[in-house]
């Protein structure tokens, strides 16, 4: 069974009532709590944390990654995100959820700013699947309707993705591409738009669904890691040249 993490920054909901009321337990709990239901073993860190709870025994028993942050991006400190980072490239999965697009680690990996429009004015989002035989969208229709969100607009400055799996629509008209694939050594990263912390995104079933799938999707592969560097055995004999 899959070993997952949830990293969740942890501030909005130790500053802000309203997220407190949406999400009582942390956002990291809420999503716990659905990840936990189909007997995954999954644990929980946070930023205020020792190491930001992301000590290299924890690493070491991840499977896959789950990341929020969104006001304390530039607090996390490098060499934790440098550990995140080989970790990713040994195997481990990595989810990146909404304004976690700014985040130190997923910067990192993909190698541009991630930077976007954004605008919050409580209106619909409509992510359509553009790839209905991708594991991504199993169990989702044709797309999922969030009654209130904030928007991301484009251009998106990532790197184009491996995948493109969902495209959202906003009610004022921008578009976005919310459901992200990439490959970085031997791990696989998601990016998955949806989840402003003040409004109740990851209690919508279908948004639940498309995340446990990414769970399932990113787990790593039992191969090992390319071996780099100076290889001072040949695999044949090297015939002398220049030798009189």
């Amino acid at each position: 069974m899959t070993r997952v993490t949830i990293w969740n920054e942890n501030r909005h909901e130790q500053s802000n009532p309203e997220v407190k009321e949406v999400y009582p337990k942390g956002i990291h709990g809420a999503l716990e709590q659905f990840l936990q239901a189909e007997g995954r073993t999954v644990g929980t860190a946070t930023l205020d944390e020792p190491e930001h709870g992301l000590t290299e025994e924890v690493l070491r028993e991840t499977d896959v990654l789950l990341w929020w942050g969104h006001m304390a991006h530039d607090e996390v400190e490098d060499e934790i995100v440098e550990r995140v980072h080989q970790r990713v490239l040994e195997g481990m999965g990595l989810i990146v959820l909404h304004s976690g697009h700014f985040s130190k680690i997923f910067k990192k990996l993909m190698g541009t700013s991630c930077d976007l429009k954004w605008r919050e004015a409580n209106e619909t989002e409509r992510l359509w699947v553009l790839d209905p035989s991708h594991p991504l969208t199993e169990g989702i229709g044709e797309y999922i309707e969030i009654e209130r969100e904030e928007m991301y607009g484009e251009h998106f400055d990532i790197p184009a993705p491996d995948e493109l799996v969902m495209m959202s629509w906003f009610e004022g008209g921008e578009v976005f591409r919310s459901l992200c694939t990439y490959r970085r050594g031997n791990g696989k990263i998601v990016y998955f738009r949806p989840g402003h912390e003040t409004y109740p995104t990851y209690h919508h079933k279908a948004v639940q669904r498309v995340i446990q799938n990414a769970v399932n999707w990113a787990g790593p592969q039992a191969r090992p890691r390319p071996v780099y560097g100076n290889h001072n055995e040949p695999l044949e004999p090297i015939t002398p040249k220049g030798v009189e």
